[in-house]
């Protein structure tokens, strides 16, 4: 993949994910905006790519605003001269139960995750019409907003919203050739470490220091940020133009398409449904095969000797 002459911002790129996707995007030939709230993080991460070659610089700030989102566009076109690429994955947790979860625990993660993710895209969208030559957004989304996750009422919230708003963005923006997908990333990152479902396993990892074994990479799709970054390049360039309106996941050694939400199933009767009727059908009928929800806990193979 070559993506010389092309310049993408990557929010909460400081570690983690986004550090991976800032450093591929660099590799590949394109400059990066570099953004996170740790100053030192995102100054670490723009000389490692500059010290590679590379074209980088930061912009320390949190997202959420539309001050911050401008920003982050003016300082591409600024610095390279255009905006071609935004990767909207700047994130925080406050996971608690609903019972426990305050208005401050909510609020601050749907300004992060969905806030940020709306004004960053709308800033680069009014910056990738105006240039006519098309651009790309790669909305960062989580197996939480697909299935829910215990604890996660706000990150849950936020990541099947920033689900929706790629396929919205799809239709609204196809007509300018900016393509909209979201990306729905598993890897080992101290964010994950705190989903119950991973943390046993990547903290099993970190302690032995083996690589993780192929069935957690295979059945369960989990391995290194690294493994992530092949997707977003891939979306990032030229041979992505046809890809829209998707959610796409990847992790370890898997890549995969996720469904959008559908009608399972249908029954009719005629002049509607009483609450009587639906309770004398509903075992037999539209609810004979209920929807699972919630992320499994990984487990490991009898035979491999490793509990989850």
């Amino acid at each position: 993949m070559d993506l010389s002459g092309k310049v993408a911002v990557v929010t909460g790129a400081g570690r983690g994910l986004g550090r991976a996707y800032a450093e591929a995007l660099a590799a590949a030939g394109a400059a990066v905006v570099v953004n996170d709230v740790n100053a030192e993080a995102a100054t670490q991460v723009v000389e490692v790519i500059t010290g590679n070659g590379g074209k980088a610089v930061d912009v320390v700030a949190p997202v959420g605003s539309a001050e911050v989102a401008e920003r982050l566009v003016a300082t591409a076109v600024e610095e390279f001269g255009r905006l071609d690429v935004m990767v909207t994955n700047a994130g925080i947790l406050r996971d608690r139960v609903l019972w426990k979860m305050s208005d401050e625990d909510f609020d601050a993660v749907i300004e992060v995750h969905l806030r940020g993710t709306f004004t960053c895209a709308r800033a680069a969208a009014v910056r990738m019409r105006e240039q006519g030559t098309g651009g790309r957004l790669i909305l960062i989304t989580s197996p939480a907003g697909q299935r829910g996750n215990f604890g996660q009422t706000n990150y849950g919230a936020a990541k099947a919203g920033i689900a929706a708003m790629a396929r919205t963005w799809a239709m609204e923006l196809g007509r300018a050739n900016i393509t909209v997908n979201a990306v729905v990333p598993v890897a080992a990152t101290e964010m994950t470490k705190t989903i119950p479902a991973f943390a046993p396993v990547i903290e099993e990892a970190e302690r032995t220091g083996r690589p993780f074994p192929d069935w957690l990479r295979k059945d369960e799709g989990l391995g290194t940020v690294e493994d992530v970054a092949g997707l977003i390049v891939f979306l990032a360039s030229d041979a992505s133009a046809e890809v829209t309106g998707q959610a796409i996941g990847v992790g370890g050694d898997r890549l995969a398409l996720w469904s959008h939400p559908a009608e399972k199933a249908v029954a009719f009767a005629d002049g509607g449904w009483t609450a009587d009727a639906i309770a004398a059908s509903w075992q037999s009928g539209v609810g004979a095969e209920p929807e699972t929800y919630g992320i499994p806990a990984p487990k490991a193979p009898a035979s491999d000797g490793q509990g989850a």
